[in-house]
C-alpha cells in the first residue's frame, strides 16, 4: 500500500467549455471532485504536476489528498479526458472517499521466481490471462500490485485467484468461481514430442 500523494488545486467558479480552454492557455487542468455525499468542488491543477503524476504506474490506484485552499480533500483519480492526437490532459474527475468507502480497482499482476519453476524451465510458456484483478478493499489499502510466486508451477499448471495471496480486507470482485490468473503452457518442442509419442502408442496399438 502506497502513501497518499498530495496535489495543490485551486478552485475554479466557472464552468463550460469556455473556461476549461481558458484554464488549458495557463496552463492549467480543469478538474472536479465529488461523491461521499458532499456538494462537487470544480478545480484546476497545475498540468505539468498531473503529467508527472501520469507518468507514474496506477494512476487510478493511488490515494491523492488533494489541497484546495484550507481544504483537503482525500481522492481517487476515477475519469481521464486526454488529446487523442498528444495525449494531454484536458479533464480529470476524482471521486472523494472517506475511510470507511469500499472501492473497486484493477490491481496489476507481478510474477516471481520464474526460475524456480519446472514448468518454465523446461522452456514452457508463461500464459498470462489476467493482467490485473478488480478487487474489492478500502481506499487504504489499496495494494500495489499483487504477487504471484511461480515457484513449483509446472507445464500443465494453472494458477487461480484461490492460489494468490491478497491482503487482509482485499477480496476480488469475481466470488461466483475459482478463475484463472495465469497458465503454464507447454512448449512447441514438448508438444511436437507428446503428439509423436502418442502417434506412436496408436501404430502399436493398431498393429
Amino acid at each position: 500500500m502506497a502513501e497518499a500523494i498530495t496535489i495543490a488545486a485551486t478552485a475554479r467558479d466557472r464552468a463550460g467549455k469556455g473556461a476549461a480552454r481558458e484554464a488549458r492557455r495557463q496552463g492549467l487542468v480543469p478538474g472536479v471532485i465529488y461523491g461521499d455525499k458532499q456538494s462537487p468542488v470544480m478545480i484546476n491543477l497545475n498540468a505539468k504536476e498531473l503529467e508527472r503524476q501520469l507518468r507514474r504506474p496506477g494512476f487510478f490506484n493511488h490515494l491523492f489528498e488533494v489541497k484546495v485552499g484550507k481544504d483537503t480533500h482525500r481522492v481517487l483519480a476515477r475519469e481521464l479526458q486526454q488529446d487523442p492526437v498528444t495525449d494531454r490532459a484536458l479533464h480529470v474527475d476524482f471521486l472523494r472517499v472517506s475511510k470507511n468507502s469500499r472501492i473497486e480497482v484493477a490491481v496489476p499482476v507481478h510474477f516471481i521466481n520464474e526460475s524456480k519453476s519446472p514448468g518454465l524451465k523446461r522452456g514452457g510458456v508463461l500464459n498470462i490471462v489476467r493482467h490485473e484483478v478488480e478487487v474489492f478493499c478500502s481506499p487504504e489499502a489499496i495494494p500495489e500490485e499483487l504477487v504471484i510466486d511461480l515457484t513449483g508451477w509446472d507445464v500443465g499448471d494453472s494458477i487461480h485467484i484461490s492460489a494468490v495471496t491478497l491482503p487482509d480486507g482485499v477480496v476480488p470482485t469475481i466470488t461466483d468461481r475459482d478463475f484463472t490468473v495465469a497458465t503454464i503452457a507447454a512448449p512447441s518442442a514438448l508438444k511436437s514430442e507428446e503428439n509423436a509419442a502418442g502417434d506412436e502408442a496408436e501404430e502399436e496399438e493398431e498393429d
